[in-house]
């Protein structure tokens, strides 16, 4: 597994030391709302680090950004600063990639960072331009990696955030990292740990991840000879990415069937369907963990719980976007302690083992199983999810203000 390999220990370390004192002791005790752990002052030294070697800017280089971004019609309010509180260093100019409430709470926490300069988002939308958290560059193509590198260059980026999973497959991070400009995310082979099932299970395999049993299969009369020898329920997982709707929770023979005909006869996945994985159906209750990755150490962040079945009682089939909310309460600090040792750690020490070292966010799709109450790895995701992501700004919001009315 060739692998480009780029390290993200600026985003997690003060210069000198390898980790925040309170994370080296107890890798457990510092579990927190990730828009607080990423832009928050103990962790300056994430943005610090970045803007020293890449975006110095001067006052009169601010000014002129500020006043060739005030002529962007996307935002009412497009040079999103904030204000220094006594915090030394020099300050960052970000851009995020994405469209969704994801990228709109990624904005949201960099624009109150004190080390961010000025925040931009591509293509962005609506709420993030009238929020005026961030400026919004809808005509700028995130698909196009020559495209995104000249706005970085011309704009003096000193950090891109990627919010979605199709650029991280697709291997924007990469062409980012080989043309000089800092990114926050996984290398295209990384992210093969959601760009694939298949390659996902296969390492947990190796490095004995506990996950579901399973076989993968590219013909459909083999799949289904499978299925009828294991009975049913069972679960039918297109390989690629099908925007969290490539899962099928077949309780009898029929839907399994059709499952396996929709992907591998019928494509309605597209090349994301060519590949099935039929898994063991494992009953319990589902939640997610997070876990911020610099390719060799993992730092626990926080749980959530997402809505994923579109009708009520949880039944109907899989899609994303229904909400989420955060903590997730089966998520005890015991287990959260397992969930690192026993699938997030193996997890990242395999990767780099295997020359493919993981970098960005680790979001781990779990089944706290209802016999043992031991968690299993489901999937992974390979950066925020995003309504996840907007239960933790909101989580967020609510500590701070607790905070200032505690002061």
């Amino acid at each position: 597994m060739a692998c480009i390999g780029y390290n993200a220990r600026a985003l997690l370390q003060v210069p000198g030391n390898r980790f925040p004192k309170s994370f080296s002791k107890n890798p457990t005790s510092s579990l927190c709302n990730p828009s607080v752990l990423l832009f928050s002052r103990h962790n300056q030294s994430f943005l610090r680090s970045f803007v020293a070697k890449r975006s110095h800017l001067s006052a009169s280089r601010s000014h002129r950004l500020a006043a060739a971004s005030n002529n962007r019609e996307e935002s009412t309010e497009p040079f999103a600063t904030v204000e220094g509180d006594g915090v030394s260093g020099e300050r960052v100019v970000a851009l995020v990639i994405g469209s969704g409430g994801r990228e709109h709470a990624l904005c949201y926490a960099l624009q109150r960072s004190v080390s961010c300069d000025a925040v931009f988002c591509a293509p962005g939308n609506a709420g993030i331009s009238s929020s005026g958290t961030a400026t919004c560059i809808s005509d700028l193509d995130v698909s196009n990696s020559s495209a995104v590198i000249s706005f970085c260059r011309q704009w003096s980026v000193g950090l891109v955030v990627v919010g979605p999973e199709a650029p991280l497959v697709a291997g924007l991070a990469n062409d980012l990292v080989k043309a000089g400009i800092p990114t926050f995310g996984p290398s295209s082979e990384a992210a093969a740990l959601e760009g694939s099932k298949d390659f996902m299970k296969k390492l947990c395999d190796k490095y004995r991840i506990p996950t579901a049993k399973y076989r993968t299969f590219t013909d459909p009369s083999d799949a289904k000879h499978y299925i009828q020898e294991q009975g049913t329920p069972i679960v039918v997982k297109a390989d690629g990415l099908a925007a969290g709707k490539g899962v099928v929770v077949a309780m009898t023979l029929e839907e399994a069937f059709e499952a396996v005909d929709s992907m591998l006869v019928e494509g309605v996945f597209g090349s994301a369907g060519c590949r099935v994985i039929i898994e063991e159906y494992l009953e319990g209750e589902e939640a997610s963990f997070f876990a911020l990755v610099d390719g060799e150490n993992a730092l626990p962040l926080e749980s959530a719980q997402d809505h994923k079945r579109v009708g009520d009682g949880d039944t109907g089939p899989n899609t994303g976007g229904m909400g989420a909310y955060s903590p997730a309460p089966i998520l005890t600090k015991e287990l959260q302690s397992l969930v690192m040792k026993s699938i997030i750690i193996p997890t990242v020490k395999g990767m780099a083992a295997e020359g493919c070292k993981f970098v960005g966010v680790l979001y781990a799709g779990l089944m706290i199983e209802k016999t043992s109450g031991l968690p299993k790895l489901i999937e992974y995701n390979v950066r925020f999810g995003d309504p996840e992501c907007q239960s933790f700004a909101l989580d967020s919001e609510k500590r701070s203000k607790k905070k200032k009315r505690l002061l």
